[in-house]
C-alpha cells in the first residue's frame, strides 16, 4: 500500500537531515536545513505553502541538496491536510580540487503515478571559477548553472534542462538581507499546444533576519507549466540553521 504524503515527507526530511548531521560531524562538514512556511499567497492559494532545503558537504568531495514542496489541491485546507509533494533530491562531486565543475545526479519523486524524474549532468560553479571568482565576490553574489543533460522518465524524446541557481548578500546595507533562487528552464518537452515550447519555473526569495534563526521572506514564483497564473508572490517565514 502506498504511503500516506505525511511519512514520505517525513522519510525524505529524514533520510536528508541524516546526511546533514554526518557531515556536519566530519572535519570538512558544512551545510544548512531551513524550513519555509508561507500562510500568504497574492494569486495561486493552491501554490505550495511549505518548503523544506537542506544542504550537506560530505567527504571525498561529495555533496548533498534538496528541496522538498508541499501543497494542498483545495486552497481552503489546512496544514495537517497537506496532499500534494515535489521533492528535488541532488548528489553532487567535484571533478577534481578546487575545480569549479561537479557531476550531478537529480533524483526527482512527486505524488501521482508514473510522473517520477532522474537526471544525470555537469554544474558550473561560476562564481567559484578563478578568472570569475573576484568579479563575483565584489558583488557578493554565488552562482551555478547545472546543465541536466540526460533525463530518465515516462516521456519519450531527448528532453534536457538547464538550472540556474542563485545567492547574493548585502553586506553594503544590512548583513540581514539575501536574495535567493532558480530558474529552470526545459528544452524539448512534449508540452500542451497552450504553453510555452520551452517552459520556465523559477523563484526569487527575499529574506531578511528577524531574530537569530528566523527570518522575513517574500517570494516571487513564475511557473510556466500553469495555463493561468503563471505568476504568484508568496510571504512567509523561514527558519533557518547552518553549520
Amino acid at each position: 500500500m502506498e504511503h500516506s504524503i505525511h511519512s514520505r515527507f517525513v522519510a525524505i526530511v529524514l533520510s536528508g537531515l541524516s546526511l546533514a548531521l554526518l557531515s556536519a560531524q566530519s572535519q570538512a562538514g558544512k551545510g544548512f536545513f531551513d524550513f519555509n512556511y508561507y500562510p500568504y499567497m497574492t494569486d495561486v492559494d493552491g501554490d505550495n505553502s511549505i518548503t523544506v532545503n537542506i544542504a550537506a558537504k560530505l567527504p571525498k568531495r561529495f555533496s548533498y541538496f534538496s528541496l522538498t514542496n508541499l501543497r494542498s489541491d483545495d486552497s481552503d485546507s489546512t496544514l495537517d491536510e497537506l496532499d500534494t509533494y515535489y521533492t528535488e533530491q541532488n548528489i553532487r562531486w567535484q571533478i577534481a580540487e578546487d575545480s569549479p565543475l561537479d557531476l550531478t545526479a537529480q533524483f526527482n519523486f512527486r505524488s501521482g503515478s508514473d510522473n517520477d524524474r532522474h537526471r544525470l549532468g555537469v554544474r558550473w560553479r561560476l562564481s567559484n571559477t578563478p578568472w570569475l571568482e573576484q568579479a563575483f565576490k565584489a558583488v557578493h553574489l554565488n552562482y551555478a548553472v547545472n546543465f541536466h543533460v540526460l533525463q530518465f522518465d515516462h516521456e519519450d524524446g531527448d528532453v534536457w534542462q538547464i538550472e540556474h541557481a542563485f545567492n547574493m548578500k548585502f553586506p553594503y546595507l544590512t548583513d540581514r538581507l539575501y536574495l535567493a533562487g532558480f530558474v529552470d528552464h526545459t528544452f524539448n518537452q512534449d508540452v500542451p499546444d497552450a504553453l510555452p515550447k520551452r517552459p520556465i519555473v523559477a523563484e526569487a526569495q527575499v529574506g531578511f533576519q528577524l531574530v537569530d534563526k528566523l527570518y522575513l521572506i517574500s517570494e516571487y514564483r513564475l511557473n510556466q507549466y500553469r495555463r493561468s497564473d503563471v505568476n504568484n508572490l508568496a510571504i512567509g517565514l523561514q527558519y533557518k540553521m547552518t553549520w
